[in-house]
C-alpha cells in the first residue's frame, strides 16, 4: 500500500520566538531573529512556494533592504527583471521618469510572490529559522496572567501540539488569528476603500512600471517574472459592486480601455483561459503592534490599500525593526518599535488614502502623487541610517523579549488554558 507521508513537527518544545505567517512580514522577521542567533520557528499555512494575492510591485525601501540583506541579486538571478523607468499616465499626458541607479538600489523590482516569498524562506532557513508550512496555528496559550506562552498548532494527520514561546509574532495578515486572540486595538481607521482585479500577459523585455489615472478609475503594468506583465485595473469598492461582480474579465477590460487603449491590447494578449485575481478592497487601519508576550508585523498590523504598491516595503521595513525589538528585549524598545511604526504608518496611510479615495482630478493627482513621494524619500532615508540586526552566536545572556512582566521559567507551569478561552 502506499504510504502517505506526515507534515513534519517542530524540533523543540520551546523557541525564543514563535511567528505566525510566512510570507513576506514573517519570513523576513524568522530570518533576521535567526541571524541574530534566536531560536525561531515561523508557521504558515499555505504550501512552500505558493502564490498569494499581490501587484508584485516594489518601492525603493524594500528593494534597498533586500539590497542589504543580501537578498537583492537572488531574486534578480531568479529572472526577475530591473525596473529603471516609471511612467504615469494622467489621462493622455504621460511623464517619464528614469529611476536613479546606486549600488544598494540598481532599479526597482516586481517579483511574482512564488519567488519572492520563497527566497526570504529560504534565507530564514539557512540562518537556522525553522519553517513549517501546511500547519495552522489554532489558538493561542497564555498564563494565568494573560500573558502569552505560545501556540497550538494542527496539521492533517496529526494530533494539535503545542509549543511555548518568549514572543508569539503575528504575521498572519489582515484576518490576523494573533490581532483576533490578544484583542489588539485598532489605533486609526482609513477613510476609503478600493477595489483591483489583476491578470498577467506576455510584455517585452525592457518595459518599466506603467501607472495609468483617469477620472474615476486607475490602472497599471507592471513587469514581473517569466516575461510577463502584471496588469491591474483599480476602482472604487462602490464601483466594483455594481459592475464587476457580474464577469471580472468584460469589466477589467473596459476599464483598461477607458484608461488607454493600448494597455487593455496588451492584457488581451493573455491566454483566454488565464485567471484573474480579483480583490474588493478593505479600508486601511493601523492595530496595536504588541501586548504582553506578543506583536504584530505586515498587514496583521498596519495595512494601506494597494494602489500605491507600498505594502512589501511596509512589511519588510516592520520586520526589520521588530527584530531589533525582539533583540533588544526590553519594553522600551517595543514601544520605540510602535512609536517609529506608527509615524511612517500615518503618513503612508494619509497620502496612500489621499490617492485610492479617487476624489481627485488629473488636475491634482501629481500633487498626491508627489506627496506620496516625499514621505517614501524621507523613509528610505531613515531606513539608510538605521542599524540592521546583527548576527550574533547566542549567549546566555540573552534576554527573553517583550516586555516580561515576570520570568518565564517562573510561569511555564501555568501554560494551561487557551488565550480566547475556548
Amino acid at each position: 500500500m502506499p504510504t502517505t507521508s506526515l507534515p513534519p513537527i517542530p524540533k523543540r518544545s520551546h523557541y525564543d520566538a514563535v511567528i505566525v505567517g510566512a510570507r513576506c512580514a514573517g519570513a523576513a522577521t524568522a530570518m533576521l531573529l535567526a541571524r541574530a542567533g534566536l531560536n525561531v520557528l515561523a508557521i504558515d499555512r499555505k504550501p512552500y512556494g505558493s502564490d498569494t494575492l499581490s501587484t508584485h510591485a516594489l518601492m525603493r525601501p524594500a528593494v534597498l533592504q533586500l539590497a542589504r540583506w543580501g537578498l537583492l541579486k537572488p531574486l534578480l538571478e531568479a529572472g526577475t527583471p530591473l525596473i529603471e523607468t516609471t511612467t504615469f499616465h494622467y489621462g493622455d499626458e504621460e511623464i517619464v521618469i528614469p529611476l536613479a541607479a546606486g549600488s544598494d538600489l540598481p532599479g526597482l523590482i516586481a517579483p511574482r510572490r512564488t519567488v519572492l516569498d520563497r527566497i526570504l524562506v529560504d534565507a530564514a532557513r539557512k540562518a537556522g529559522a525553522e519553517i513549517l508550512h501546511e500547519m495552522v496555528v489554532g489558538d493561542l496559550i497564555a498564563d494565568t496572567r494573560g500573558r502569552v506562552r505560545g501556540v497550538d498548532i494542527r496539521s492533517a494527520g496529526r494530533a494539535a501540539l503545542r509549543v511555548s514561546a518568549d514572543i508569539v509574532i503575528g504575521a498572519d495578515g489582515i484576518g490576523s488569528l494573533v490581532a483576533k486572540c490578544c484583542d489588539a486595538q485598532v489605533l486609526r481607521h482609513g477613510s476609503v476603500s478600493a477595489a483591483h482585479v489583476y491578470g498577467y500577459a506576455p510584455i517585452e523585455p525592457g518595459a518599466g512600471y506603467h501607472w495609468y489615472f483617469r477620472d474615476g478609475l486607475a490602472g497599471s503594468l507592471i513587469p514581473t517574472n517569466d516575461g510577463q506583465a502584471c496588469i491591474v485595473a483599480s476602482v472604487p469598492t462602490s464601483l466594483f459592486d455594481l459592475h464587476f461582480r457580474v464577469g471580472h474579465a468584460g469589466a477589467r477590460i473596459e476599464v483598461l480601455e477607458a484608461l488607454s487603449p493600448a494597455l487593455a491590447e496588451q492584457a488581451s494578449q493573455a491566454p483566454s483561459d488565464a485567471r484573474l485575481q480579483a480583490f474588493r478592497g478593505v479600508p486601511g487601519y493601523i492595530r496595536q503592534a504588541h501586548g504582553p508576550g506578543w506583536a504584530l508585523v505586515g498587514d496583521a498590523g498596519f495595512f494601506r490599500d494597494p494602489l500605491t504598491a507600498h505594502g512589501i516595503s511596509d512589511a519588510l521595513r516592520d520586520a526589520e525593526s521588530l527584530a531589533l525589538a525582539v533583540l533588544d528585549g526590553r519594553g522600551a524598545a517595543f514601544e520605540a518599535y510602535q512609536r517609529e511604526r506608527d509615524l511612517v504608518a500615518n503618513q503612508i496611510l494619509d497620502t496612500t488614502d489621499a490617492v485610492a479615495g479617487f476624489d481627485w482630478t488629473l488636475n491634482d493627482i501629481g500633487e498626491r502623487h508627489r506627496r506620496f513621494s516625499a514621505v517614501v524619500k524621507s523613509e528610505v532615508q531613515r531606513l539608510a541610517e538605521r542599524e540592521t540586526p546583527r548576527a550574533a552566536r547566542r549567549t546566555s545572556a540573552h534576554r527573553a523579549p517583550a516586555n516580561q512582566d515576570e520570568p518565564l521559567a517562573a510561569t511555564r507551569p501555568n501554560i494551561h488554558r487557551n488565550r480566547i478561552g475556548a
